[in-house]
């Protein structure tokens, strides 16, 4: 039996971007299923209004996660000085969003655009750890204020080439501030990056700001090949007591069908994905 813990899901199984109408839509469903947390990716900081947003989910009872979204032109890492400082101010309107709907954590790969890789040598790799960290610390620092929590997301291979394991991950957070700043774990990135789920869980320990779940292909948690026991178990032992959030996205949308490399249906429907996942995981933790 796994601890009880809130379960939350990704407005991103069904729209891309998430705006006030497409909120208010899909709110009250996210809610009447039974979901705890309603996580808010934020591609624009002008999507949708975090006061109004606060007062919705208040409505129905909801919590809030807020995923940042690095999408082209985002950078921390290797980019001129603009660049870095747009990057930093929009991370900081995010936590700012996130502090607004009560979120304590504002999750993702805050350092690069998704799909920018490079190679590295191992002393341009240093270099580049050392960057992101000075880039970071402000940000960190204004989240800290804030009472929030940056969730470092490692991603695969494929999305990025410069964090894709939790010891990476684990390295970079390091030198800045716990309270400030831990590790985003999404099972899907670790699936594929990851020797042993369980092991990483447990050497993230006390880093571990915020938990992305769903199946190993997007698809719902439980429809997949994953030991979700050790997995639940080893973020039981790790004292880490937040949500798990299903994340996964549509193919409706071509943006974000590309940017995902969602080509085909996941489940029957996209609600299945919610629902499904939620249902298993509530099994789960009910033993």
């Amino acid at each position: 039996m796994a601890r009880t813990r809130p379960l939350g899901v990704n407005t991103w199984v069904w729209t891309s971007p998430l705006t006030d109408a497409s909120l208010r839509e899909i709110a009250p469903r996210v809610a009447g299923w039974g979901f705890d947390v309603l996580e808010l990716p934020v591609e624009d900081v002008t999507d949708w209004h975090p006061q109004q947003t606060a007062g919705v989910l208040a409505d129905l009872g909801l919590g809030a996660s807020v995923s940042l979204v690095m999408g082209p032109g985002r950078e921390l890492v290797a980019a001129d000085a603009g660049t870095i400082r747009r990057t930093q101010d929009y991370l900081r309107q995010v936590v700012d969003m996130a502090h607004a709907v009560g979120s304590r954590v504002v999750g993702g790969p805050a350092y690069a655009s998704v799909g920018r890789t490079w190679r590295m040598t191992a002393g341009q790799r240093e270099a580049a750890n050392a960057e992101l960290v000075d880039h970071l610390a402000p940000v960190v620092e204004h989240a800290m204020a804030a009472g929030v929590r940056i969730g470092l997301e490692p991603l695969n291979r494929y999305e990025t080439s410069l964090v894709n394991t939790v010891d990476q991950g684990l390295a970079l957070v390091a030198p800045l501030p716990s309270e400030g700043i831990g590790l985003m774990l999404d099972i899907y990135h670790m699936n594929i990056e990851e020797t042993d789920l369980a092991a990483a869980v447990t050497r993230a320990g006390d880093r571990i700001a915020h938990v992305q779940v769903c199946g190993n292909d997007r698809g719902a948690p439980g429809a997949d090949h994953l030991d979700w026991t050790a997995f639940l178990g080893a973020l039981d032992a790790s004292g880490y007591d937040g949500s798990l959030c299903i994340e996964s996205f549509t193919a409706d949308n071509a943006t974000i069908a590309t940017a995902a490399s969602i080509w085909r249906p996941l489940a029957p429907t996209q609600d299945a994905i919610a629902v499904d996942g939620l249902d298993f995981l509530r099994g789960l933790m009910r033993g």
